[in-house]
């Protein structure tokens, strides 16, 4: 993410005064607040960025479990699990045909 502007770019920045201009304390007021959440953005930004990099460290440091079958899973177990499956889905329309 690429900022375009500071906190200090905004509270520095001269606007030209015309005729007509705006109430020069009222832009003030409103780039006060500006300058505020860009702050809390900054920060909110830099909190999560740290977090990340912690949360990547952790994952990479914690061993890894491998998955194995389950013991006393077999073929024949699998098949007769996807039977029921297929009379619980489909019921009598398969014992019909």
């Amino acid at each position: 993410m690429d900022t375009k502007l500071t906190a200090k770019e905004i509270l520095e920045k001269d606007f030209k005064t015309g005729m007509r201009g705006y109430n020069q304390d009222e832009v003030d007021q409103f780039l006060d607040l500006v300058i505020q959440d860009y702050e809390t953005f900054s920060q909110q930004i830099e909190k999560l960025q740290n977090d990340n990099k912690r949360l990547r460290s952790e994952l990479e440091s914690t061993p890894r479990k491998q998955t194995a079958p389950t013991p006393g899973t077999t073929n024949f177990d699998i098949l007769r699990r996807l039977s029921h499956l297929e009379n619980h889905v489909f019921g009598s329309k398969l014992n019909n045909e």
